[in-house]
């Protein structure tokens, strides 16, 4: 049972009187601020407890399409410059993700 399963619980016992714990000791159990716990305390008494995050299973905003990966390995394929020289005529994207994106495909070599 998750935290918020457990915050839920609780307060579904205070409210059907089950319990005599006090909301500041229902966060204190399950580690919320007690803010938290009344406005779970709205949404468990309009029934809209969601336990999964909303963005779950979303493709994010700033994901690499395969035409942009293809790109920057092409160019890169081209050039002998270092990474960094590389990033900075690029622009478009920040060291670590291009870093990564080369470092998935194999033209890094990892100094050991």
């Amino acid at each position: 049972m998750t935290k918020k399963e457990e915050a839920v619980k609780l307060i579904k016992e205070k409210l059907s009187k089950k319990t005599f714990l006090t909301y500041k000791e229902i966060a204190a159990i399950t580690g919320y601020h007690p803010k938290y716990i009344l406005k779970l305390k709205k949404e468990v008494i309009n029934g809209t407890v969601n336990f999964v995050h909303g963005n779950k299973n979303r493709v994010p905003a700033n994901v690499m399409s395969e035409e942009e990966r293809k790109k920057i390995i092409a160019l890169y394929k081209k050039t002998n410059v270092s990474i960094r020289k590389f990033c900075k005529f690029y622009n478009k994207r920040s060291y670590s993700c291009i870093y990564n994106l080369l470092k998935e495909e194999g033209l890094i070599k990892l100094n050991k």
